[in-house]
């Protein structure tokens, strides 16, 4: 059931207008509105923008019904309005249908028919707005649905970067180094990421996924992980399996990007650019973009940084250590980028400096590698 019609009729002569309210004064809760010419119209058209129908004569003074037409099908709300041009000449039924009339009725018109057409594109301009409005509900929950989900995506983000801090903690618990060496490698792998061109996505991938680097010594035994001094080698070997463990402590994982950025930094940072490395011999770019940065950042933290074992080289000392390795430990371009822009990194390594846990023996620490 259709409710609230407003029906704007334009015609030059009153009886004309009488007898189409007249016709049409049976609808149900009709706003039959008249005007004598297209200007009269026009400012109707701009105080009751919700007319559902024109009815409207061509030959008018001071603005005509081709003229009306013509500005009502340029505006951008007028022309959602469905017009019925009245008249009996074809050749004007043509030349304003061309010019968008939706509908005609010939003169003289029948009651019931003008009935019918007017009632037939009240329905259609109805729904068209039913629709809009739907359309608009619509987007308006899908803004809320979009903005919850981006919040979500965030949250889930956070957990997962979250879970990669508190992993990589839990690896080194057991070893001699601090919660602030990942928290090292973490910003200084996503610097060395920005700097080569990564996206913005995937530095992040990078900066939450280096903490997972070295998740694997939670499977090498204390005898070895914890033992000062110089490895035998086949301890060594079983050292070097931490990489494979936390492979696998971080397998099928596709799903998550950081959890598999992780997998891949913890089973390549080892690799060494002329195929020395472990646990797979990788060479050059066969070696993971994402293996690469990690080992300059992880190598960088681990020669500046005093250990039980070791004193802590100067700046200056680790990267010449660093550059000796160009092209044989490291990605030539990859380091040129690090020791190039030194200030970068340093900053990194005062902002996150070692705190000394009192409750912590370090004459219990054993070296490690």
């Amino acid at each position: 059931m259709i409710d609230e019609i407003t029906i704007l009729a334009v015609d030059d002569v009153a009886l004309n207008l009488d007898m189409m309210r007249h016709m049409l004064s049976d609808l149900s809760d009709l706003d039959f509105l008249e005007a004598r010419n297209g200007y009269e119209a026009l400012k109707i058209l701009q105080r009751s923008p919700t007319i559902d129908t024109v009815l409207l004569d061509l030959e008018m003074p001071l603005m005509n019904g081709f003229e009306l037409l013509r500005i009502m099908k340029q505006h951008d709300v007028f022309r959602e309005i469905p017009v019925i041009v009245i008249t009996s000449d074809k050749t004007e039924i043509n030349k304003t249908l061309a010019m968008g009339a939706n509908d005609f009725i010939a003169k003289p018109y029948d009651p019931e028919e003008l009935k019918l057409r007017v009632m037939n594109h009240v329905r259609s301009k109805k729904l068209g707005e039913l629709t809009r409005d739907v359309s608009c509900i619509l987007e308006r929950e899908v803004v809320k649905k979009t903005s919850a989900l981006r919040k979500a995506l965030e949250v889930s983000r956070k957990t997962e970067f979250e879970i990669s801090l508190r992993l990589g903690k839990a690896a080194e618990f057991r070893d001699e180094e601090t919660g602030m060496h990942i928290r090292r490698v973490s910003e200084m792998s996503y610097e060395l990421a920005m700097r080569a061109g990564l996206n913005a996505q995937e530095c992040e991938i990078v900066r939450h996924a280096s903490p997972l680097h070295d998740v694997g010594k939670i499977g090498i035994p204390d005898s070895i992980l914890l033992k000062p001094g110089k490895l035998e080698t086949s301890e060594f070997q079983i050292m070097k399996t931490h990489t494979t463990i936390g492979g696998k402590i971080l397998s099928d994982a596709d799903e998550h990007p950081v959890i598999k950025a992780g997998q891949i930094a913890a089973l390549q940072h080892h690799e060494k650019w002329d195929g020395s490395g472990y646990p797979f011999g990788l060479a050059g770019t066969k070696i993971h973009f994402y293996g690469r940065i990690v080992m300059i950042a992880d190598v960088f933290d681990a020669l500046t940084s005093e250990r039980p074992y070791k004193k802590a080289f100067p700046i200056e000392k680790a990267m010449e250590i660093m550059r000796d390795g160009k092209g044989s430990f490291f990605d030539p371009d990859l380091l040129d980028l690090f020791t190039k822009n030194p200030d970068a990194f340093i900053s990194i390594k005062e902002a996150f400096r070692d705190v000394i846990d009192p409750s912590f023996d370090n004459d219990s620490a054993g070296g490690g590698i």
